[in-house]
């Protein structure tokens, strides 16, 4: 209660304080939630309206510093470069800006000079309208919107109906019981030995078993390759499943059922209202696998990870909630997913998990405005197809999968022939793309540049953040004209009566069963 313990602040003439200085905490929305009595989140939205229900609590100390500053005052906070990021920057940044507030310095990447292996960004803000020059990572702009760029607005980039129901999240399992898995150490699935026994037991029981493959698999496996199976019983009954699949429901009573019981006492997240059809998966993905029920493969990228790559799979699995899935087959919708443009996007508008991207389809792809024709484009599939079969080769060649190939090709010490030619393949790719967008101005020149700002003298022997990337000046130029392109293209869908509507086949959902 600011106003009763400091009453001198608040009884005089425009009335706050002059400044606040601090670092809040840094807890996600389960964090808050599970760390706190029940509806504090409640409480939160209902002090700070225009929150968002699933925003970082550092967004609040955002709000809540800014309601107690007078007109003129300021504040320097700490946070996570999630404060910049999705609901967080929404509920906080954003109301802040389209509510008085200027940010007139940040800095977006800072190493925390702690042993906590954490990136922070630096924001202050004025209450009113600042005289003094604005500096974004210590550069003079004429503006900073709560995206932390120097350019656009602070309105998130519209969801383009053309990209309506192109993009999925796989099922939410919620119980590693349903899986037969050779590799669990934790004695909750069922062997591969035991999968083939209840195949050769009775042959009907192939009919709900399924390979299974989640975003590690895809990221790690030089191959793509997965090596789990799951037993999947749709949305059928208990009754149904009993008669049809005994074996497999008693595995299910044994492995999956007590567990979503107990979930039903001590969540406080929803996963408890599964309990009562345990033999079920959480979330079924039901528009995925009806999208891609006619193809052979689809594209598939993981939620998580320090890359945005993308990798082609069988359509004929069951893909975990970590993987978000796409009905293409094209190497042409791959080269334009994979290429730097759409890189860049996804790395100004996703959030993140510690300091690797979290890709969700509902922000980074729902919103991306493609190049025409990106789907069927032959300059397009030509140099996909080229990089794709060229990236497969050099992963098998040298046992390594998609992390271990993109760490190489950001290290700048890599200097191989192979790792080398992966290189100038990509370049070509992104030359294709803004070749399709007409932004033939636009070079695809890059280097090893740091991800963020260090201190050399203290840095030591650690590996630094090196990214193969597009100078910054370049970075933002490509940024600017694809968030135009945004705007441009969701104000032509408004005149025609397209626009673009959330569909409950884009679920993500956070759960602990990977």
């Amino acid at each position: 209660h600011w106003e009763i313990e400091f009453p001198e602040v608040f009884d005089r003439g425009n009335p706050g304080f002059d400044t606040f200085v601090g670092n809040p905490p840094f807890g996600g929305h389960v964090t808050t939630v599970e760390g706190n009595l029940s509806h504090y989140t409640d409480w939160l939205r209902t002090q700070h309206p225009g929150s968002a229900g699933k925003c970082d609590v550092v967004a609040h100390f955002y709000r809540r510093a800014f309601d107690l500053l007078r007109t003129g005052g300021t504040f320097g906070l700490i946070a996570t470069n999630t404060i910049a990021q999705g609901d967080t920057r929404s509920s906080g940044l954003r109301w802040i800006c389209e509510h008085g507030g200027d940010i007139y310095r940040a800095t977006k990447r800072v190493k925390w000079p702690g042993e906590a292996a954490v990136v922070v960004s630096v924001v202050h803000v004025a209450q009113g309208e600042v005289v003094v020059n604005r500096t974004l990572d210590n550069e003079l702009v004429d503006q900073i919107t709560a995206f932390l760029f120097h350019r656009g607005g602070h309105a998130d980039p519209a969801r383009l109906a053309a990209n309506a129901g192109e993009s999925f999240v796989g099922s939410s399992v919620l119980g590693m019981g349903f899986t037969f898995d050779d590799t669990d150490r934790k004695g909750v699935t069922s062997s591969l030995a035991d999968m083939q026994r209840l195949i050769d037991s009775d042959p009907s029981n192939r009919e709900v078993i399924f390979p299974y493959i989640g975003g590690e698999e895809v990221n790690s496996s030089p191959t793509h390759a997965h090596h789990r199976y799951v037993i999947n019983l749709g949305d059928r009954s208990e009754t149904d499943c009993r008669q049809r699949w005994p074996d497999l429901m008693a595995i299910l009573e044994e492995r999956v059922k007590p567990a979503r019981l107990a979930s039903t006492k001590r969540s406080k997240s929803g996963h408890g209202n599964r309990a009562a059809v345990w033999w079920q998966f959480m979330h079924h993905a039901k528009d995925l696998y009806a999208a891609i029920a006619s193809m052979e493969r689809v594209l598939a990228n993981s939620q998580v990870s320090a890359n945005v790559q993308f990798a082609f799979q069988p359509a004929d699995r069951v893909f975990a909630h970590t993987l978000n899935v796409y009905p293409y087959q094209t190497y042409s919708a791959f080269c334009a997913l994979q290429s730097s443009p759409h890189e860049i996007w996804a790395r100004f508008l996703a959030s993140s998990l510690e300091d690797r991207l979290r890709y969700t389809p509902s922000d980074c792809f729902e919103t991306f405005p493609f190049p025409e024709g990106w789907q069927t484009h032959p300059a397009l599939e030509a140099a996909g197809k080229e990089y794709y079969r060229y990236r497969a080769a050099l992963m098998v060649e040298n046992n390594e999968g998609m992390t271990k190939t993109y760490n190489r090709f950001h290290d700048h010490y890599d200097t191989g022939p192979r790792i080398t030619k992966l290189r100038e393949l990509h370049a070509a790719m992104d030359r294709a793309v803004l070749d399709a967008y007409g932004w033939t101005d636009i070079p695809t020149d890059c280097g090893f540049l740091l991800d963020h700002a260090i201190d050399e003298a203290t840095w030591g022997r650690k590996r630094k953040p090196y990214r193969y990337r597009w100078p910054d000046p370049i970075r933002d130029e490509v940024l600017a004209r694809l968030l135009a392109l945004n705007a441009a293209r969701a104000a032509a869908e408004t005149r025609a009566g397209t626009l673009a509507r959330p569909r409950s086949g884009n679920l993500t959902v956070a759960t602990a069963d990977e």
